[in-house]
C-alpha cells in the first residue's frame, strides 16, 4: 500500500513526540517527508534526527507534496500557513487552535478547505469530549462553562502576571471571561478552551475562569455543559504537555483506521 506523505510545521517538543512516534512504528501508514521550523539550524537538526527534509519556507515544504501537514508551532503559524497548505493539496492538522478564535479567519479557512476539497483536523490537545459536546449542541441550546488551574509560575510567564503572584498562599483567580478574550490574553495557553468552544457554544459564548494554585503541577481543565437533554461535567488533568503531541498521533491514526472513534 502506498504510504501517505506527512509534513510537520514546528520543531519543538510536541512535534518531536509525533516524529518519534513515527520512528517507533505508531504511524506505519505514513512517510515523514519534511519539516518546517522558525530557525533553520534547529530545523536541520530535527530533520537529521528523524530522517526527513528540512525546509526554510512553506513553499519548500509543500513542494514535497504532503497528503497531511501537522502543525505544532503557534497560532501565528496557523494564520500564516493554513491557506497555503490547503491550496497546495494537503490536509491540515492543527494543534494551535487559538487561531480560530477569530471567527472571520475560522470561516475563511472553512471556505478554503471546502473549495479545494481538503480537510482541517483539530487535534484535541490536552482536552477531550468533543463528540459529546458537538452532539449536545445539535440537540438543544447549551451553555458551557470552563475552569482552568495552573501554577503561579506558569501564569507569571504570561500577560496575566501581577505583583505578588508568586507569593500567593491560596487559590487566586487570574482570569475570567470568554474564551475569545482568553486567547487574546494567553495566546499559547488556552488552545484547549478555544477547541472546546468551537465544538460547543462558540468562542464568544463559552466562559472560562482560570485560577493560580500554589504548588500546583501541570494543567487541569473542567468543562461543564448544560442543555435541555444533556449535561456533562468533564475534568481532565495532565501532568505535562506530552498529551498534546500524542493527540496529533491519535488524529493521524484515526484518519487511516478502519474503525473511527
Amino acid at each position: 500500500m502506498k504510504k501517505l506523505r506527512l509534513a510537520l510545521i514546528g520543531t519543538g517538543f510536541l512535534n518531536s513526540i509525533v516524529a518519534q512516534a513515527y520512528l517507533d512504528g505508531y504511524l506505519p501508514e505514513y512517510e515523514l517527508v519534511g519539516v518546517l521550523g522558525r530557525h533553520y539550524e534547529k530545523t536541520q537538526a530535527f530533520a537529521t534526527k528523524y530522517g526527513c527534509t528540512p525546509c526554510a519556507r512553506i513553499e519548500d515544504l509543500m513542494a514535497l507534496e504532503p497528503n497531511y501537514t501537522a502543525e505544532a508551532a503557534s497560532g501565528q503559524s496557523v494564520v500564516d500557513y493554513a491557506e497555503t497548505v490547503l491550496r497546495s493539496g494537503s490536509n491540515f492538522i492543527i494543534l494551535s487552535i487559538g487561531a480560530f478564535a477569530d471567527a472571520r479567519f475560522y470561516q475563511h479557512i472553512q471556505h478554503v478547505a471546502r473549495s479545494v476539497e481538503r480537510k482541517v483536523y483539530i487535534a484535541s490537545g490536552a482536552v477531550g469530549g468533543f463528540d459529546i459536546l458537538r452532539t449536545a449542541a445539535l440537540m438543544s441550546p447549551i451553555t458551557v462553562q470552563m475552569g482552568g488551574k495552573k501554577s503561579p509560575q506558569a501564569v507569571a510567564r504570561t500577560s496575566l502576571n501581577r505583583v505578588g503572584l508568586l507569593d500567593i498562599t491560596e487559590p487566586t483567580e487570574v482570569f475570567t471571561g470568554s474564551t475569545k478574550e482568553a486567547i487574546a490574553a494567553l495566546p499559547t495557553h488556552v488552545n484547549v478552551a478555544v477547541a472546546t468552544a468551537l465544538a460547543s457554544a462558540g468562542p464568544e459564548d463559552t466562559h472560562i475562569r482560570i485560577e493560580a494554585i500554589p504548588g500546583f503541577v501541570g494543567d487541569e481543565h473542567r468543562i461543564c455543559l448544560n442543555g435541555e437533554e444533556v449535561t456533562t461535567d468533564l475534568k481532565i488533568y495532565s501532568k505535562t504537555s506530552k498529551v498534546a503531541g500524542w493527540s496529533i498521533v491519535a488524529v493521524l491514526q484515526n484518519i487511516v483506521a478502519p474503525i473511527v472513534f
